[in-house]
């Protein structure tokens, strides 16, 4: 029985120059959210998706939107709207790389913390894509250097964190500057009445779609990360399958060309390994996979769409040598172990700029990956050294050796040279192409990202609030202007460049706001910050010289003096 043939990238409709890409990176197939987001797009229909971070959210509005682009005009055309710079930056990158086909495309990202020049003079040199936070977006408006006019489509991107850091009406207030025959697209994890207002406002008629990222794996797998930073991968993958106690490794990797690659630099290294791509013939196919089952190979390279299927039990490790596009591509992915109530280790290679990845594989899972430690340079020696002993040790029992013992006997007594020291020497030949001791590099830590919900990132969090020595600062914008502490929080971190785990205790009082922040503040930091718009304020921060404490109250509810009433909230 064969398979269905899954929706491909060739179905969709894509733009010759855009889909070229697609077939260089080696995507093979749609995930569901760029599957059912794409042709809607492309039509130019709005668009509400539900969708959980990496499951290829990206893509899915990057790739139509470029298709149906007026690259003769370098008005901005399209606007997409991220709660973070970090973020704005990632998709700023993959849309720079989906577009690397279209002649003179350019695409800015705009965010707190860079250059205010460097901004302003590509905008007036003209770009067609603009990636950006609210309060920055909001600063161009302001000053009139962004102009939304000749935009075509809106994408808000992850709009329930917008809400939480309070920039929801930020957003809304920049969707009102761009025309009202906009085509607008908003993507969301969850869909709180806040967001769902913001749809209803904004959007027309949308075509509403929902991916539910699988929750399950095996509870018989164990998950690691290892940060790739400070050793390259073939030589933290060579470390893992000296030291691991292992039956059959399947190893992920993006494009069929590197299944190719990786597997000949394998083979080299001393390792039965083989490729797996949707290249290869379906006897070829067949052959490889029958080799891995009867444990004639060791190690399969392969590629989400050649692993379609395969079901081998003895799978104990799965390795994930580069992470996968999205949550449904990982949980399929390390499915392959752990099979029938044995127990598997899967392993993700992973960047320091993929951390939201992994927080977002292990909300969908509801399972920790724990950070691992490469294999110690003494483990991967001993265990070289007792591989070697026994391939000495079969060849002696197994191969009729007269002839060679002559030979040393006779050099021996030629070079008056001991029998430990010949044999020595020989080992050396024998082994020096491998080194029984591998070389010796530093290796980083992985810290994984700040906003896991897990105990332990908790209990590091906390110690590290209590290493930094803080100070109280003020910030000229409060209550009576309508400022929350979400706002103050999204306007620090993105303008300062800082992360939220660094923003201490916020008072919010009648006319101005108390902020614990480091005491080591640069005054490059201090200078953002201060020129930095909340809710039509300037900040104007500055180190709170009074040292304010937060106004205490009688027992019969009345302040204790010194400050002004805080003014009542409407309800």
């Amino acid at each position: 029985m064969t398979e269905s043939q899954p929706l491909g990238f060739a179905d969709l409709g894509l733009a010759p120059n855009v889909y070229k890409v697609i077939q260089e990176i080696g995507y093979e197939t749609p995930s569901p959210i760029q599957a059912e987001s794409i042709p809607p797009l492309l039509a130019g229909r709005d668009l509400l998706g539900q969708a959980q971070t990496g499951t290829g959210k990206t893509a899915a509005f990057a790739l139509p939107l470029l298709s149906q682009l007026e690259l003769k005009s370098r008005a901005p055309q399209i606007l997409v709207l991220t709660p973070t710079r970090e973020l704005a930056l990632q998709v700023s990158e993959a849309i720079q790389t989906y577009a690397r086909h279209l002649k003179d495309f350019i695409v800015l990202p705009i965010y707190g913390g860079q250059s205010m020049v460097q901004q302003l003079r590509q905008l007036q040199r003209g770009v067609h894509v603009v990636v950006g936070t609210p309060g920055r977006i909001q600063d161009h408006l302001r000053r009139g250097t962004l102009k939304l006019d000749k935009i075509r489509t809106i994408v808000v991107d992850e709009a329930d964190e917008m809400l939480k850091m309070g920039f929801i009406t930020d957003v809304e207030d920049i969707i009102s500057h761009a025309p009202a025959e906009r085509q607008t697209a908003l993507f969301s994890a969850t869909m709180p009445n806040e967001v769902i207002g913001v749809a209803r406002r904004n959007l027309k008629d949308p075509v509403e779609i929902r991916i539910q990222a699988k929750t399950r794996t095996a509870e018989t797998i164990d998950q690691y990360v290892w940060q790739v930073k400070g050793m390259h991968k073939l030589d933290a993958l060579t470390r893992i399958l000296e030291a691991e106690e292992m039956e059959a490794m399947i190893v992920f990797v993006r494009t069929k060309v590197a299944t190719l690659e990786l597997a000949e630099k394998l083979a080299s290294r001393g390792f039965s390994c083989s490729a797996l791509n949707g290249d290869m013939t379906q006897i070829a196919r067949e052959k490889t996979v029958e080799r891995f089952r009867d444990g004639k190979l060791d190690i399969v390279v392969a590629t989400d769409v050649a692993a379609r299927g395969l079901d081998v039990q003895r799978i104990s490790h799965v390795v994930n040598y580069d992470i996968p596009n999205d949550i449904e591509a990982y949980i399929h992915r390390i499915g392959r172990t752990g099979r029938a109530g044995r127990s598997g280790k899967a392993i993700l290679f992973a960047a320091p700029r993929e951390r939201r990845m992994i927080a977002a594989i292990e909300r969908a899972t509801r399972q920790t990956i724990k950070p691992m430690g490469l294999p110690s340079r003494q483990q991967v020696t001993d265990r070289r050294v007792t591989a070697f002993k026994d391939l000495v040790t079969e060849a002696m029992e197994a191969q009729d050796l007269e002839f060679f013992e002559d030979l040393i006997d006779g050099f021996q007594n030629d070079s008056d040279v001991s029998f430990r020291r010949i044999a020595a020497t020989l080992a050396f030949l024998l082994q020096k192409d491998r080194p029984l001791v591998p070389e010796e590099r530093e290796e980083q830590p992985f810290h994984l990202t700040d906003n896991r919900s897990n105990a332990a990132s908790s209990s590091s969090r906390n110690q590290r609030d209590n290493e930094t020595e803080r100070q109280q600062y003020r910030l000229e914008v409060g209550r009576t202007h309508g400022v929350e502490p979400g706002n103050l929080v999204g306007a620090i971190s993105n303008e300062g460049g800082m992360p939220s785990s660094m923003i201490g205790k916020i008072t919010i009082m009648h006319d101005f706001s108390l902020v614990d922040l480091p005491k080591s503040l640069s005054q490059e930091v201090m200078t953002k910050l201060s020129k930095a718009w909340v809710r039509g304020q300037q900040l104007q921060i500055k180190v709170d010289s009074e040292r304010r404490q937060p106004p205490k109250r009688r027992a019969f509810g009345k302040p204790a003096g010194g400050f002004k009433k805080p003014v009542k909230r409407r309800t």
